[in-house]
């Protein structure tokens, strides 16, 4: 078969550009493949579901252009199509005196990048959050709130659909043939310009068509402890300052859409793409491939991989994890988190010559292809309007 537009990987980047496509191609076929049985069954589904306000990000990177009008943009489009969304905001608080200032260079982004923050003391958090610990001051972000990340990811599909969009479910890419030719599925697909937003799986693909050789995918696996009591002991998101050297943003306390109050996430070295649980998904090539970087990255001690390593494998530990997290609030019943969330994988980007990970969204492509190689959070949030830049600056 074949088709003026082919989207590979079905989460919130490849659905967000398939409606891209459609509004500015009105009368283009346009086909959405996804492996799996459903849209938003891996990072986007089991993402943590916080909209993100983009205060944590240099002025002159993607991720901050993007989270800042994608958060905009999302919001009003859970609103618009009645969508749940959890305006419970967010406070950035520091556990020391030596964290004051890094709550300063927080401030300073925000105000860089457009974003609105409010400086507040200790008191003033307190009242905003009775349940808050901090040390003099805190951070209050007002457009940080939480949504429903599946709930969104079918209802675009289901939008797609209307529009015309082919969305192809159960549809694994496999290889390119020459040109813009491949097999996915059981089908020969041809297409005048493929955009490959496989996730895990980007990476690989882009290869095929000659992008991305200084690169692999290096997978962290992210769950949460949820708190399993009636009572909702906790109204906003509550996070820690962020140390700068490390690629994530740490442990928080996070409110759900519904309320439901969760320790996380985590993100621990995995060793197979979809290494969830136990053996599942197991792939030994993948499995060889990422210990082989890993132990790499553990002897160069890059980024400080080992001593961050280490500290995450601890966080498989419900008392750890409830320890290091009880450092920003005052009175939370600990016994009442005993309940793990289901893991997502973060698709990670790991430059194999700088043996850095890359920190901004990286896309490349041609003509012919545009390859999404690292689309880390804030991504959900900034998918939006991370699309219509995709679409605007690539496909013409």
């Amino acid at each position: 078969m074949r088709t003026d537009f082919l989207v590979i990987g079905g989460g919130i980047i490849g659905l967000t550009v398939a409606m891209h496509l459609r509004n500015a191609h009105p009368n283009a076929s346009i086909l959405l493949l996804e492996r799996e049985a459903d849209v938003g069954q891996h990072a986007s589904g089991r993402n943590s579901g916080v909209l993100h306000a983009g205060f944590y990000y240099s002025a002159d990177s993607l991720k901050a252009k993007f989270c800042r009008n994608g958060n905009s943009a999302l919001r009003a489009y859970c609103k618009d199509h009645d969508l749940p969304l959890n305006e419970c905001q967010k406070l950035v608080v520091a556990t020391s005196e030596a964290e004051i200032e890094g709550l300063h260079e927080l401030k300073r982004r925000g105000d860089a990048n457009g974003v609105p923050l409010e400086l507040i003391d200790e008191k003033q958090a307190e009242v905003f959050e009775p349940n808050v610990r901090t040390t003099g001051y805190a951070l209050l972000s007002p457009t940080t709130a939480t949504f429903d990340p599946v709930q969104i990811c079918s209802h675009m599909r289901d939008k797609l659909k209307q529009f015309r969009v082919e969305v192809r479910t159960g549809a694994p890419y496999y290889k390119r043939f020459s040109g813009n030719k491949i097999l996915a599925g059981n089908h020969e697909i041809e297409a005048g310009m493929i955009i490959n937003c496989a996730g895990l799986f980007a990476c690989d693909i882009a290869q095929d068509f000659g992008f991305a050789r200084e690169y692999t995918i290096m997978p962290f696996k992210g769950v949460y402890l949820k708190y399993t009591g009636s009572d909702k002991p906790l109204r906003t998101l509550i996070y820690g300052v962020p140390d700068m050297r490390k690629p994530f943003l740490g442990v928080q306390f996070s409110p759900a859409v519904d309320g439901t109050i969760r320790i996380g996430p985590t993100a621990i070295p995995a060793f197979w793409r979809h290494h969830y649980k136990g053996m599942s998904g197991f792939n030994p090539f993948e499995m060889a491939s990422i210990l082989k970087w890993q132990a790499i990255l553990f002897a160069t001690n890059a980024f400080h991989f080992r001593e961050f390593a280490i500290e995450e494998m601890k966080k498989y530990r419900k008392e750890y994890l409830i320890q290091h997290a009880f450092r920003m609030v005052k009175n939370l019943d600990a016994s009442k988190f005993s309940e793990w969330s289901r893991p997502g994988i973060r698709a990670q980007l790991l430059n194999t010559r700088t043996l850095s990970l890359e920190q901004d969204f990286v896309v490349q492509g041609d003509q012919k292809s545009v390859h999404v190689l690292n689309a880390v959070s804030p991504a959900f949030t900034s998918s939006i309007a991370f699309s219509e830049w995709i679409v605007k600056e690539f496909v013409k």
